[in-house]
């Protein structure tokens, strides 16, 4: 499953569209669909990101694999895994906060985005700070 880079920026704009059509619509007031249904685009890309990363790290298995960039690629796909969990998760704390299903802290929902901040930072001092050592 080769996806061109065309094709991929192409999906990400047509859900991000999707998701703010539904966004403003839910909040003028012209739709009174639940919150879980208004983020459905979110996560439907997040599943087919999921899926990709998935196949790309269980590939990786294969007994005639011949690793080139070794295990700095896997330990960057798990860090990309964990991201998407990490804002999988905001969203769903979010949207049961907006459905007063549960009575959370608004500091309390946004702990899985502060964790992926702090994630990401980690990972773009890394990669610019990072000095081989041969």
């Amino acid at each position: 499953m080769k996806m061109s880079l065309a094709q991929r920026v192409l999906l990400s704009w047509i859900f991000a569209l999707i998701f703010l059509i539904m966004l403003v619509l839910k909040l003028d007031s012209k739709i009174h669909w639940s919150w879980f249904l208004i983020f459905l685009p979110v996560w439907t890309f997040d599943t087919i990101l999921i899926l990709m990363l998935v196949v790309k790290m269980t590939g990786r298995c294969k007994p005639d694999f011949d690793p080139r960039d070794g295990e700095q690629s896997l330990k960057r796909r798990f860090w990309y895994l964990t991201a998407l969990f990490l804002k999988l998760a905001f969203c769903l704390t979010l949207c049961s906060r907006l459905e007063k299903l549960t009575d959370m802290w608004v500091s309390v929902v946004c702990v899985p985005l502060w964790v992926l901040l702090g994630g990401a930072l980690v990972e773009l001092g890394h990669s610019v700070f990072h000095y081989r050592r041969d």
